[in-house]
C-alpha cells in the first residue's frame, strides 16, 4: 500500500490529468441532448445521395415555417374586417334633420312636400350600409361585415358611405327629384347634423383573424410506412424536403430506448475521448510547457467544454439559437493567454464535437472553423479596443457572408431574398431566415466581453494577459516607482534592456510585451542592497572592499531570490517571476570568483554561482542576452562598431557555450539574429557626436 501511494504521488500530475481527461469526456456527453440522431445529411436543392429511402413509420408531414408564414401572410391579406354599426345614430339624426328642416322650410313653399321626401330619401340612402369617418385604406370591392344589434350582414367596402362621398349622394338624390336648386342648403342642413353611425372593430377582426390562423392546419398530410420518401438522385425540394424534415424532426424527438441509449452514448464515448486525445497529444508534442501545467490544461479543457455546453443548451432549447453563442470566443480567449496555434487548435476541436449534435454539421462546422480562423488572424492586440471592435465586424461580416453563400447554393437563386412583403407594418420573409443575420451580430456583441472575462480568468486560474501585461508595463506602477526611487541607477538599466528586449522580439517572432514586463521587473531584488550593485553606486569607492569574495557574490546572487520574494509580494503573475529566476540562469559571478582564485584562497566554484533554472522559453532566453550585453556595454571605455560587434560575439557565444539556451525554444539562427539587433543597437546608443566648441 505504501508503494502504491509513493507512486501515486510521484505521478500525481498524470493521475491529475487522466482524471481530468475522463471527467470532461464523461460531462461532454452527459450535456448531449437525448435525442435521436438522423443518419442521413441533406440539404435542400441538392440531389439525395443514398438509396432510396422509404418511410419506417407513419409520421405526419409537417409544413415548413416559410410556408405556414406565407399561408398565414394569405389568411391575413383576405381577412374580412369587421365594423359596428349603431342604429340609433341614424335615427336621431333623421329627427334632428327633419325638425331643422321643419324650422327652415315654410309650409307656403311649394316644393317643401318633395324636399321633405328627398331629404328623407337622402338620409336613408346615407345609413343603408352606414357612413364612416375613417380614412381606411381598403380596395373598393373588399369585403366586409358590419354588425348591427343581433344581426351580421356581409357586404363590399363601396357600399359604405364616406365623408368625401356625402356630397355626392345628396347630389344624386336631388337630380332624381327634379331638385338641384336646393343642393346648397339641402347639403348645409345635412353636413351640420350627419354623424358616422360606422366604426371598425379591431377586436372582432383580430378575433376572426386568429380563430383563422389557429384552424390552418399544420401538416401536409401523413406519409405511410413502407412508401417511398424520395430515390436516390432525386432533388431535395418540394414535399420531399417537408417529408425529410418532418422524419429527421421525428427522429431527433424520440427519446432513446434503454438498450440503444447505451450504445449512442458508447458511441458518442469513443467519438469525444479521440478528439480531445487530439489535443492531449497535441499539447504534449507542441506545447509541453502547457502540457506540464496542471492548471493550464484545466484551463483549456474548462473553456472547451463550457462553448460546448452552451451550444447543447441552446440545441435543446431552440436549434436556431446555436449561433448566437459565441463559438469564437474561445480562440480570442487561448490566443490571449497562451497563443495562436493553440487557439486555433482547440476551436477546431470543440467545432467538432458540436458538430456532432447540430443540424446542418457541415454548414455549422465550415462557418465556425472559417470563423476561427479569421479570429486568430485579425485579432493581434487585444488589449487595444478598436482592434476587438475591428475583428468583431470582421467575423460577424463573414459569418453573414458564408451564410448567404450557403442561402444561394440551396436556393439556386436571389430572388427569395430579396422579396419581402408588409402586413400592418410588419415585414415578413418568404423564404429567408432574417432573424439569422441578427443572431450573428448577438454572437459578434457577446465576444466584445472577452475582456472582462480574460480578467476573471486571471484572477481565477492565476494566469497573465497581454492585457495584464500593459497594466504592468507602467512605469508608475507601484512597485516600478518604488524601484526608481531605491535603486535609480537599476531603475534606468531595467529601462535600456527592456528597450533592447523588446526590438529583439520584435525581430524573432517573441511575446514582445511579455519580454519587455519581464525586462522591467527582472532586477527588483535589488532594491534590498541597492548600494552593493554598480549602477546604484554614488561614489569611487565600494561597500564591497569590505567584504570576501564569497560575501561579495553571495550578495549579487541573492538579488534573484530577493526578486522573487518581493514579486510574489506584489503579486506579480508567475510569468513574469519566470524572468526573475532565469535572467542569469546558472552563469557565475565572474569578477568575485577570479577575484577570490587570485587571493590563492580554495574556492567552489558553485558558491560563486546563480541558482538558476536557466532560461526555457525563447523570451527568457531574450532577457538574459539583452541583460548581460547592456550590463557590460558600461564597461567599453571607447567603444565602436568593430569593439561593440566583438563585445556582443564574446558575451552571447560565451551564454551559448556554457549551455543556458538549452531548455529554451531558441534556435541557432535566432541567435544569430539577436546578435545583430544588439550590435545595431549598440552602435546607435554609443555613435560617434561631435565636441561642441567650449
Amino acid at each position: 500500500m505504501k508503494n502504491f501511494f509513493n507512486t501515486l504521488y510521484r505521478y500525481h500530475a498524470l493521475v491529475y490529468k487522466v482524471g481530468l481527461y475522463i471527467l470532461t469526456v464523461l460531462l461532454i456527453v452527459y450535456v448531449f441532448p437525448k435525442g435521436g440522431k438522423f443518419p442521413y445529411e441533406f440539404q435542400k436543392g441538392k440531389p439525395w445521395q443514398y438509396e432510396t429511402l422509404v418511410a419506417p413509420f407513419n409520421f405526419q408531414i409537417e409544413k415548413s415555417k416559410e410556408e405556414l408564414a406565407q399561408e398565414q401572410q394569405e389568411i391575413r391579406e383576405k381577412n374580412i374586417p369587421y365594423f359596428i354599426k349603431s342604429n340609433d345614430i341614424s335615427e336621431i339624426v333623421a329627427t334632428k334633420i327633419q325638425l331643422e328642416f321643419n324650422e327652415l322650410v315654410n309650409d307656403t313653399v311649394a316644393d317643401k312636400p318633395k324636399l321633405e321626401k328627398s331629404l328623407t330619401s337622402i338620409v336613408t340612402n346615407l345609413y343603408e350600409f352606414g357612413v364612416l369617418d375613417e380614412d381606411l385604406d381598403f380596395d373598393q370591392g373588399k369585403g366586409i361585415f358590419i354588425k348591427s344589434d343581433n344581426s351580421l350582414q356581409q357586404t363590399t367596402f363601396d357600399k359604405i358611405v364616406l365623408n368625401n362621398e356625402i356630397r355626392d349622394v345628396i347630389f344624386k338624390q336631388l337630380i332624381v327629384d327634379s331638385l338641384v336648386i336646393y343642393q346648397d342648403q339641402i347639403t348645409s342642413l345635412v353636413y351640420d347634423n350627419l354623424k358616422s353611425n360606422l366604426s371598425l372593430s379591431e377586436t372582432l377582426t383580430n378575433n376572426a383573424l386568429e380563430e383563422q390562423i389557429a384552424a390552418l392546419p399544420e401538416i401536409h398530410g401523413v406519409q405511410e410506412k413502407g412508401f417511398k420518401i424520395i430515390a436516390k438522385g432525386e432533388v431535395v425540394e418540394g414535399l420531399k424536403l417537408n417529408k425529410l424534415n418532418s422524419l429527421r424532426s421525428k427522429y431527433e424527438s424520440q427519446t432513446w430506448s434503454k438498450s440503444n441509449y447505451n450504445w449512442i452514448v458508447f458511441g458518442y464515448l469513443i467519438l469525444v475521448s479521440l478528439i480531445l486525445m487530439m489535443l492531449f497529444l497535441f499539447l504534449k508534442k507542441y506545447r509541453n510547457d502547457i502540457f506540464e501545467n496542471n492548471t493550464k490544461v484545466t484551463f483549456i479543457l474548462f473553456n472547451i467544454t463550457l462553448m460546448i455546453i452552451l451550444t447543447s443548451l441552446a440545441v435543446k432549447y431552440d436549434t436556431d439559437f446555436i449561433y448566437v453563442v459565441p463559438m469564437c470566443i474561445l480562440p480570442l480567449i487561448l490566443k490571449a493567454f497562451f497563443d495562436a496555434r493553440l487557439g486555433l487548435f482547440s476551436h477546431v476541436v470543440a467545432v467538432l464535437i458540436v458538430g456532432f449534435i447540430v443540424p446542418d454539421s457541415f454548414e455549422y462546422v465550415f462557418l465556425q472553423i472559417v470563423a476561427g480562423i479569421v479570429t486568430i488572424l485579425t485579432v493581434s492586440e487585444i488589449h487595444k479596443r478598436v482592434n476587438l471592435f475591428i475583428s468583431v465586424g470582421q467575423i460577424v461580416s463573414i459569418y453573414i457572408l458564408a451564410s448567404f453563400a450557403f442561402y444561394i447554393i440551396k436556393e439556386g437563386d436571389i430572388v427569395q431574398f430579396l422579396e419581402v412583403f408588409k402586413f400592418n407594418g410588419e415585414t415578413f420573409s418568404s423564404d429567408l431566415r432574417w432573424d439569422y443575420f441578427i443572431r450573428y451580430i448577438l454572437s459578434g456583441a457577446a465576444m466584445l466581453l472577452v475582456q472582462p472575462l480574460i480578467y476573471i480568468y486571471e484572477k481565477f486560474f492565476g494566469l497573465v494577459s497581454d492585457v495584464s501585461l500593459l497594466e504592468l508595463s507602467d512605469t508608475n506602477s507601484k512597485l516600478l516607482k518604488k524601484l526608481e526611487n531605491e535603486a535609480p541607477g537599476t531603475f534606468h538599466h531595467s529601462l535600456n534592456v527592456a528597450n533592447l528586449a523588446e526590438a529583439v522580439a520584435n525581430e524573432i517572432g517573441a511575446n514582445t510585451m511579455l519580454v519587455r514586463v519581464g525586462a522591467l521587473y527582472h532586477d527588483i531584488g535589488k532594491m534590498k542592497n541597492s548600494l552593493y550593485f554598480t549602477e546604484n553606486q554614488k561614489s569611487s569607492s565600494s561597500l564591497h572592499d569590505e567584504l570576501s569574495p564569497k560575501e561579495s557574490a553571495q550578495i549579487i546572487i541573492d538579488h534573484v531570490i530577493h526578486g522573487i520574494e518581493l514579486a510574489k509580494k506584489f503579486n506579480l503573475p508567475d510569468r513574469v517571476i519566470d524572468f526573475i529566476r532565469t535572467h542569469h540562469g546558472t552563469t557565475t559571478v565572474y569578477y568575485f570568483y577570479k577575484t577570490a582564485q587570485d587571493e590563492g584562497v580554495m574556492v567552489k566554484k558553485e558558491d560563486f554561482q546563480y541558482p538558476g533554472p536557466a532560461p526555457f522559453s525563447k523570451e527568457t532566453a531574450i532577457l538574459m542576452m539583452c541583460d548581460s550585453v547592456e550590463a557590460a556595454s558600461k564597461s567599453l571605455k571607447e567603444p565602436n562598431s568593430v569593439l561593440i560587434d566583438e563585445f556582443v560575439e564574446k558575451i552571447i557565444s560565451k551564454q551559448v557555450n556554457e549551455g543556458q539556451f538549452l531548455n529554451a525554444n531558441i534556435t541557432f539562427k535566432e541567435i544569430e539574429i539577436v546578435k545583430k539587433v544588439l550590435k545595431k543597437k549598440l552602435n546607435h546608443i554609443y555613435h560617434l557626436r561631435i565636441e561642441y566648441p567650449d
